[in-house]
């Protein structure tokens, strides 16, 4: 009984403590997805990771995101982009805020917090400037990300939210269900995995999701070796991408 106790202990602190190691750069903003990494930063610099390396981006944003749904970004005007054959096309529409990891539709929020979707039709075929069906999302957040198994989003209070019965050809949604805790930036892998990012900088994972239980069950906080205060994460195919409060790069093995 004693030894499969000690067994059960050494598997949870193990899998609540990261492995990490710093990258060389910095980056304000990360984003990881379908087996990229894309990032920015404070200069508006766009980067993406390649052979153990950051390579620029020609262009310049102030968020970007990567998933089924393509590379899009937003840059300081709240322009949208989208990245289409190696080019950066403006799409209609204003953002301060995007992600692409939900079954090929993209979510954001704009500058009032307003909440918005475009459906997997009109996010993969887009290819220039022309209007799209932006559909508006009733509520407020400041962040809202896209995954497989729902969207989950965060207001101006740092109130977790996920909203049901998102589906690829309905991004909108029915409603919202409020989640325990707070956090004050959230992101969805293309896996469903969630973690978030607190007011103090402590990392947080929610573990329990699943196709029967979308919500998770609990909020995990998850040990960064030399207890480093972050303010974002993305993560993709078992590596957790952190950005410290200074800028600094964490690549993080679970």
């Amino acid at each position: 009984m004693l030894k499969s106790f000690l067994v059960f202990l050494f598997m949870w602190e193990f899998t609540n403590c990261l492995v990490c190691e710093k990258i060389s750069g910095s980056l304000k903003q990360i984003d990881a997805g379908n087996g990229h990494v894309y990032g920015v930063n404070d200069a508006g610099g766009i980067y993406t990771w390649n052979v153990n390396q950051w390579v620029q981006v020609p262009g310049s944003l102030t968020h970007v995101t990567v998933g089924p749904a393509g590379v899009w970004g937003v840059n300081i005007h709240n322009f949208i982009y989208r990245l289409v054959a190696g080019s950066w096309v403006q799409i209609s529409g204003l953002l301060k805020q995007i992600d692409a990891g939900g079954p090929q539709f993209v979510s954001g929020a704009n500058m009032n917090d307003d909440i918005y979707c475009l459906n997997k039709n009109a996010a993969i075929t887009v290819k220039d400037g022309s209007g799209l069906p932006w559909i508006n999302i009733p509520g407020k957040l400041k962040y809202y990300a896209s995954g497989p198994l729902g969207c989950w989003g965060v207001n101006s209070n740092d109130d977790i939210y996920f909203r049901t019965d998102v589906v690829t050809d309905s991004c909108v949604g029915t409603q919202w269900q409020q989640i325990d805790g707070k956090l004050s930036m959230i992101e969805v892998s293309t896996d469903g995995s969630v973690y978030g990012v607190n007011s103090a900088g402590e990392l947080y994972r929610r573990d329990g999701i699943s196709c029967n239980s979308p919500t998770g069950t609990t909020w995990t906080k998850v040990t960064i070796p030399g207890n480093k205060l972050v303010k974002h994460v993305s993560y993709d195919l078992g590596i957790v991408w952190l950005i410290e409060t200074d800028d600094s790069i964490l690549k993080c093995n679970l």
